[in-house]
């Protein structure tokens, strides 16, 4: 696969994006509204009232399905269904915040920096769960369900509007895919075998209701059987996120420089940052500035501050 780089010549690294859209994008956004409106899944704003869902989050159904709003929709209206089944809301603001900071050992983890347009850079170190493996083991499957749910509304709703909110070469677009490398040195064929139902799950339901937050992502140190677990993995994904993963070799620093300054990229990796997967996010200095420390538990980025979510009234 080829290396991903952070600017291709002649592409918009954020086509597709708000501030980035051409005619014909934003006729079908206009067309996407219409069509949710008639169906009852989106409320247009007021001059008191905000919409329903903001346009970054239309957009990324309508990227995942090329811009056609039929297609869109239909992911869009199961996507909601989702939500409504697991109570999301609820879920994310009651949800206990000791489980919540336990849980992050077992998932992609926010280093706290950002990658060269601005977006969270995430680690997935898989040799580190092999020595709490049987703790995950002994989570009932729907309780590990709702923790993968957390930590993906974490990322939406807090991490993407956060480093929105920082300076970023794109500015005002708003941020909402991450940059993510997927460490699998010292990962042993076993391990991955064991683990492949926990990836599979998280993979699918990113896919299906968190569209198109999956920017980069670049595996580093594979094993020399990484081919067969490739061919596991790959039917988990749709096209284009398949196109966004990147192979890179036991020296990933050269490459992954193109996309991350060194020093918000960890030194495992070539860079110069301390930070390692058991860590809890070293922020960058603008963002010490605005938040100082990623408070423990659920929480949410708006309005330039740190808020605790809210459960909706019953």
């Amino acid at each position: 696969m080829e290396s991903p780089s952070s600017t291709t010549p002649g592409q918009d690294p954020f086509a597709g994006h708000l501030g980035h859209l051409t005619t014909a994008q934003q006729e079908a956004l206009a067309s996407f509204k219409d069509i949710l409106i008639k169906t009852n899944l989106y409320t247009p704003p007021t001059e008191t009232i905000s919409a329903s869902h903001d346009d970054p989050t239309l957009l990324r159904f309508l990227r995942a399905r090329g811009f056609h709003p039929a297609s869109a929709q239909k992911q869009f209206a199961d996507a909601e269904s989702w939500r409504k089944k697991h109570d999301l809301d609820r879920l994310y603001a009651t949800f206990d915040h000791e489980e919540f900071e336990s849980a992050k050992r077992f998932y992609p983890r926010w280093t706290g920096r950002r990658d060269k347009m601005g977006r969270p850079v995430y680690v997935y170190r898989l040799a580190s769960l092999e020595p709490i493996q049987k703790e995950l083991d002994s989570v009932p499957a729907d309780r590990r369900y709702q923790r993968i749910i957390v930590l993906y509304e974490f990322m939406s709703r807090f991490a993407f509007p956060l480093c929105t909110h920082l300076p970023h070469p794109s500015t005002p677009t708003p941020i909402t895919s991450t940059t993510s490398i997927i460490d699998l040195e010292q990962v042993s064929f076993g391990s991955m075998w064991h683990l492949r139902h926990h990836l599979q799950e998280a993979s699918k339901l990113a896919t299906a209701n968190y569209p198109e937050t999956l920017g980069t992502i670049a595996v580093v140190n594979s094993p020399s059987f990484f081919p067969t677990i490739w061919g596991w993995i790959k039917g988990w994904f749709d096209e284009g996120t398949r196109n966004k993963i990147h192979i890179l070799g036991k020296e990933p620093g050269s490459v992954l420089c193109e996309l991350i300054h060194s020093a918000d990229l960890p030194k495992a990796y070539g860079g110069e940052l301390e930070w390692k997967f058991e860590d809890e996010p070293n922020l960058d200095e603008p963002a010490k500035d605005l938040i100082k420390e990623v408070s423990k538990g659920p929480v949410i980025f708006s309005n330039g501050t740190t808020e605790r979510p809210r459960p909706p009234a019953a």
